[in-house]
């Protein structure tokens, strides 16, 4: 779906406290950006917040960057943090936003960096051919992530085949599935923030696949 272009969507961002305007100028220093030495967390691809309001509440003792390409997405997840933020009376220290391509992730975090779980939720499939290499799971995108990635991938999606062809990714730049379901909800897993599109999907009937892998150390 195409996002129309809103000119205020920017200019709202930058009035933010937690908004990063240029990732590239805290790459290596993630760590002092918080100054709290807690973990590090990462939403690839957050869209209009649904889960990143959601997990800022859930997990308290982590520092949670929320990533999307797009201002106009950016900004409705900038809202819904903060209404989050509001309703239990907590500061904006420990959550940042910022606009990013993640093709391109590596401009913003290095191997200096340590990013202890990255979360991808029902990203794009790309389901042609030609446009496979686009998915956040994709092999291209996987190696950019191992450096400083020190933890877990957590990825979640409705799409049998995104998910299936993922597993090959995952295996081609070693990684090791730690957890996998192909049915989320029926398998007692208790740790899941539901999105809204996982309501959705779940509505329809879809079930919804889930695995956890870990980068292995003896691989590049």
């Amino acid at each position: 779906m195409r996002i129309r272009c809103k000119p205020w969507a920017r200019p709202e961002l930058e009035a933010s406290p937690f908004f990063i305007a240029d990732p590239a100028s805290r790459r290596g220093r993630w760590a002092e950006e918080f100054g709290n030495g807690k973990p590090i967390w990462l939403e690839l691809g957050c869209g209009k917040g649904g889960f990143a309001s959601q997990a800022i509440l859930h997990w308290r003792d982590v520092n949670f960057i929320a990533v999307d390409i797009k201002n106009e997405m950016l900004v409705l997840a900038k809202r819904k943090i903060e209404q989050a933020l509001a309703s239990e009376a907590l500061s904006h220290d420990q959550v940042r936003v910022m606009i990013q391509n993640i093709s391109n992730i590596t401009q913003a975090f290095s191997e200096e960096d340590r990013i202890d779980r990255i979360f991808i939720n029902f990203c794009n499939p790309w389901p042609k051919g030609k446009h496979k290499k686009r998915r956040l799971t994709h092999s291209r995108q996987l190696v950019q992530y191992k450096p400083f990635l020190k933890g877990e991938l957590w990825f979640k999606t409705d799409d049998d085949e995104l998910f299936e062809e993922s597993l090959a990714y995952f295996e081609e730049t070693g990684f090791t599935i730690k957890y996998i379901t192909r049915d989320l909800h029926a398998s007692g897993f208790a740790d899941n923030l539901m999105t809204e599109h996982e309501k959705m999907f779940t509505e329809e009937g879809k079930k919804i696949k889930f695995l956890i892998a870990v980068p292995n150390p003896a691989t590049k």
